[in-house]
């Protein structure tokens, strides 16, 4: 096997198993709190979208139940509803990009994170739930951000990024598609602007699926380019 296939290789099975780690244990207590990390990734988005169009962020919430509402008046109403899931695809579109792009820097990308989530639920966050969740969450990333190495890192962004982008896609067909007459961000504007929640949703979900193809072929090049997992000298020139 050639350098060439040995990355491709290499690429393929680190992110089979990230993939299928993820899926095989969606419904189980090892996710669940990522999945709860990617609900109030979501609320921020809302909030950050409000507050650049000129509103506030009064409350965020989230649930045991993996709920969550952000309490943001004035601003841009469109774009703070479309802020949602999108933002959860940004989000993770941005730790996978920094986990591949600067992989030397890892453990400092996720006490950024750590710092986001822990900031934003302190200034944000009142209710008990999720202001244990996000203060403990905060904690453990920046527990290993400061202990682990910046590959062991590299891959805990990675699986978290990977899991805010499937969050995002299987929320959209569940609470969308599947069920359009729940109380959603796309049946808000479909309220507001007349266009039926279904089509939001399937507006949403082919983002959505572009984004993340559109990924996968960015990690999948820069791999076979600048070498897989375990290859030190042509990453941490940061290229």
């Amino acid at each position: 096997m050639n350098d060439r296939s040995m990355r491709r290789f290499r690429f393929l099975a680190a992110f089979g198993v990230l993939f299928l780690t993820v899926w095989f244990l969606w419904n189980t207590p090892f996710v669940y709190p990522v999945k709860l990390f990617v609900v109030l990734l979501h609320e921020i988005s809302h909030g950050l979208a409000t507050l650049a169009t000129g509103g506030e962020i009064v409350a965020i919430e989230i649930t045991p139940l993996e709920g969550g509402l952000c309490r943001c008046p004035g601003g841009n109403a469109f774009l703070t509803l479309s802020a949602g899931y999108l933002g959860s695809l940004l989000w993770g579109g941005l730790m996978i990009w920094g986990a591949e792009r600067f992989p030397a820097f890892s453990s400092w990308l996720a006490a950024a994170v750590a710092v986001i989530v822990g900031t934003s639920t302190v200034l944000f966050v009142q209710q008990p739930f999720a202001t244990t969740f996000g203060l403990a969450f905060a904690a453990a990333l920046l527990a290993v951000a400061w202990r682990a190495g910046a590959s062991v890192n590299r891959v805990v962004l990675t699986m978290l990024g990977l899991t805010s982008c499937l969050y995002a896609v299987l929320d959209i067909k569940s609470d969308i598609l599947d069920r359009p007459e729940l109380a959603s961000d796309a049946r808000m504007l479909a309220e507001m602007t007349g266009v039926p929640t279904l089509l939001w949703g399937g507006a949403w979900i082919s983002v959505a699926l572009l984004f993340c193809i559109f990924l996968f072929r960015w990690a999948w090049r820069r791999r076979l380019t600048a070498g897989g997992y375990g290859s030190r000298s042509s990453h941490s020139s940061g290229s």
